[in-house]
């Protein structure tokens, strides 16, 4: 499973990805093909790799960083023509080039790097000899051209073939016999002269042929410094926290954000509020009033997992993970009218599909307010049938409902939800949020919380419309 494979399982998720500021295309593949990791082993080396670039940024980042950048800017897509090479066919001038180019690349890149004691993390071979192959005259420059040095005649012909063209252009008195003839002396000339040309890019290219693999190697390590580089800039831009993994079969996330979200928050001037939580094997339920954001806390728990098993640091101020083999989701609007599947049937099926996966896979599951579309029997009876089921496996799932009374054993989470001691003004639909606690408290009751007509009155919705309702529901408790 790469990063690919995931992009599309929550918006905030793809929100974070493109914050990557990536200098090249081949990073932007690299980063796409990025494995999805349960071994702590690899995660905890990648975590270190990225400490330590980290540490080089800043407001006054190391000048290594600014150089390492600027190569990486100039990296092209080479996989043509490696695969070239490991067909071993002839390259042409511009694929020489890009060899050439890449080898430059690379010891400017590596130079840099041992400036800044970080040559170890950028790894790069050693491909000096293959850019003296393609540097004969040792310009030190990373522009490619068939050298005279290459063969003894190249240069002699060269220069009969310059005198031979200047003599033909300034020839406007010659007659079109003396002129035709010329031309077919400079035509003889020029194509001797791409001959030894060609001759010389084959013997170039059969040397470089043993050495394809060194090539694409140096190619995969400049992608992976660009995509290092772009992880630990994102680290520091946004203030993540390197994940420790010794949390054995427990996860605890403090300060815990919502990237998108928050970015959103500050754009606005609002208030953003992180938030703590633990998830342990087995199920958790969490309640809450409507806006209580449960919704947002899930994608915020999947985003973070999901960071932390592709080698990112996370958006919490502390964070102690487990590892999980997916993070599998049941979040918002199911529908899918292509498929002539409704929002229910859609949701179900999903469901189900990861119940039946987590009994062979360990799974961080987040399923938000199931069966809610269908009638408020099946539906409780849905709750108690997953909950049960899933409280079963070794996955860790948090599903949200607002069904009371389900008869469940497994923990329970509540939003604290709307504190109206802390409204300091008049309570309109805009503002309302600055006064909800988002916080996560125990719950040892088997009730949700009963704020919705609350919330109604508060936001002065029509009295007739919410006195109607306490009279439903006063008529429904006494019957």
């Amino acid at each position: 499973m790469t990063l690919k494979d995931k992009l599309s399982a929550d918006a905030g998720f793809q929100y974070v990805i493109d914050q990557l500021e990536l200098m090249s295309a081949p990073g932007r593949r690299c980063l796409l093909q990025q494995e999805w990791s349960t071994d702590a082993h690899a995660l905890e080396a990648e975590y270190g790799r990225t400490d330590r670039i980290a540490a080089l940024l800043g407001d006054h980042p190391h000048r290594a960083i600014t150089v390492i950048r600027h190569q990486l800017m100039q990296l092209h897509d080479l996989q043509g023509t490696l695969q070239n090479l490991a067909r071993r066919t002839t390259l042409d001038e511009i694929e020489l080039f890009e060899v050439k180019h890449l080898a430059y690349l690379c010891a400017e890149t590596t130079k840099a790097a041992t400036s800044a004691d970080i040559a170890d993390i950028t790894a790069l071979p050693d491909v000096a000899d293959l850019f003296r192959l393609l540097d004969p005259d040792a310009t030190g420059l990373p522009h490619f051209y068939v050298y005279d040095s290459y063969h003894p005649e190249l240069g002699p012909l060269r220069r009969q073939l310059k005198a031979k063209q200047t003599l033909l252009d300034g020839a406007t008195n010659a007659t079109p016999d003396e002129r035709a003839a010329l031309q077919r002396e400079v035509n003889d000339l020029y194509e001797q002269q791409q001959h030894i040309a060609q001759q010389v890019m084959q013997q170039l290219s059969q040397q470089l042929w043993p050495h394809q693999e060194r090539l694409q190697q140096a190619f995969d390590r400049m992608a992976y410094t660009d995509l290092l580089l772009a992880k630990a800039t994102l680290a520091v831009q946004q203030q993540l926290c390197r994940p420790r993994l010794d949390g054995g079969d427990a996860t605890h996330l403090s300060g815990l954000w919502n990237p998108r979200l928050r970015h959103r928050n500050e754009q606005q001037r609002l208030r953003y509020q992180p938030i703590d939580i633990s998830i342990h094997s087995g199920v958790c339920l969490i309640t809450g009033a409507n806006m209580a954001g449960k919704t947002v806390l899930l994608k915020s728990v999947g985003i973070a997992q999901l960071m932390a098993q592709f080698g990112f640091f996370v958006p919490a101020a502390k964070a102690q993970m487990q590892l999980f083999d997916d993070v599998a989701y049941s979040i918002g609007d199911e529908q899918n009218e292509m498929n002539g599947l409704s929002s229910f049937a859609s949701e179900i099926i999903k469901i189900s599909q990861t119940v039946e996966r987590a009994a062979t896979e360990r799974l961080l599951i987040l399923i938000d307010e199931p069966a809610r579309t269908t009638n408020p029997v099946e539906g409780k009876a849905i709750v108690q049938a997953v909950a049960t089921l899933l409280d079963q496996r070794s996955s860790a799932t948090l599903i949200t409902t607002h069904y009371s009374q389900l008869g469940l054993s497994c923990r329970r989470l509540r939003v604290r939800g709307f504190v109206e001691q802390m409204a300091d003004v008049a309570l309109t639909p805009a503002n309302i949020n600055r006064f909800m606690d988002y916080s996560l408290l125990e719950d040892s009751s088997d009730e949700v919380p009963h704020e919705a007509l609350r919330i109604a009155t508060i936001l002065g919705c029509n009295p007739q419309l919410i006195q109607t309702a306490r009279e439903k529901i006063a008529s429904s408790v006494e019957h």
